[in-house]
């Protein structure tokens, strides 16, 4: 039954890409990249991924989805007729495409227990990490522990998005009435925005604090957290979630982060262990990789969520400019 569905969810994706590639108009685009994340969330909860499902639902159909519309209310919604012919690019696509599907036949069979992934380190992970972490959820305890020099890494990544994203748009704090939202008349959408938002912003507590024990974790909460403040941002306008989380607040937050995450590793080398070894912050070991991984965590969810919200600012404020102008 699991792979029945995994075959139909494949075959809705298929469709899903071949309909993207075929439109022009580019917002249905947008809604069918939605689709597309949303599809695959679906794949890894099928997969018992339900981890990367979580992130994949919440950036993919959601914080995505969000900044291609603010990049369409800065380009335009329909695509330019293309000038050039179109052989070429579908010969490089046939070729690429080609070469992975010869690329899978040299691959071990799907879920086989003698598959190298299983031989590897996972036996040692799923063995070992109730005792050396002492975390319930092992994806945890890898990508926090195990695997803390990369998750630092990829925290960098998102920071210096945000850094590309000011440096080329930068957040334009226009007059209030310049950037009012149209949606200052919907006194519904204003009540449901109240209701919803505080719930959002818990469940993103939750889910930071959390993710030691299911699903969950830093980036998740952050992206989260975000996406509240956004629909806060499009229900009652840009000038008055600047007023709540400014633009510059949000920078120094994603600054602090990164700085944050990176100064667990600095202590852990101050008390004579290596860089982000957790079991020198505590005389017990265990419990000095629970305050470890809950506070890599916190910068993880703190960077991520101001980049996030700082990137809307700059696309929302910059489409708000050229409206008014």
């Amino acid at each position: 039954m699991a792979e029945f569905i995994d075959l139909v969810l494949l075959a809705m994706l298929a469709l899903t890409a071949l309909r993207i590639i075929f439109l022009k108009d580019l917002f249905a685009v947008v809604m069918l990249f939605g689709i597309y994340s949303f599809l695959s969330a679906l794949i890894f909860v099928n997969l018992d991924a339900v981890d990367v499902a979580f992130t994949e639902a919440s950036v993919g159909a959601g914080i995505s989805t969000v900044l291609m519309l603010g990049t369409l209310a800065l380009t335009g919604r329909k695509e330019k007729p293309s000038k050039h012919s179109t052989l070429l690019p579908l010969f490089v696509v046939f070729v690429t495409g080609a070469a992975l599907i010869y690329g899978t036949l040299d691959m071990p069979p799907f879920g086989h227990p003698d598959n190298p992934v299983h031989q590897h380190v996972a036996p040692r992970y799923i063995e070992e990490s109730p005792k050396e972490v002492g975390l319930p959820n092992m994806v945890t305890s890898v990508l926090a522990s195990y695997r803390g020099f990369d998750t630092l890494g990829e925290t960098v990544v998102v920071f210096s998005a945000v850094i590309g994203v000011l440096s080329l748009l930068g957040v334009r704090r226009n007059k209030k009435k310049d950037l009012e939202s149209g949606l200052e008349s919907h006194r519904v959408l204003h009540v449901v925005a109240k209701i919803i938002i505080p719930l959002v912003i818990l469940f993103a507590l939750y889910v930071q604090f959390h993710g030691d024990f299911g699903p969950g974790g830093g980036f998740q909460a952050g992206v989260i957290a975000a996406a509240a403040f956004i629909l806060y941002a499009l229900v009652f306008g840009l000038a008055n979630a600047f007023a709540v989380v400014g633009p510059k607040f949000l920078q120094l937050m994603a600054s602090f982060g990164v700085l944050l995450y990176a100064s667990v590793g600095l202590y852990s080398m101050y008390k004579g262990g290596h860089f982000l070894d957790y079991n020198k912050l505590a005389a017990d070991p265990i419990a000095g990789q629970h305050y470890g991984i809950i506070i890599i965590e916190l910068g993880v969810g703190i960077t991520v969520f101001a980049v996030m919200l700082n990137i809307f600012y700059a696309f929302g404020s910059q489409a708000e400019r050229s409206n008014v102008q």
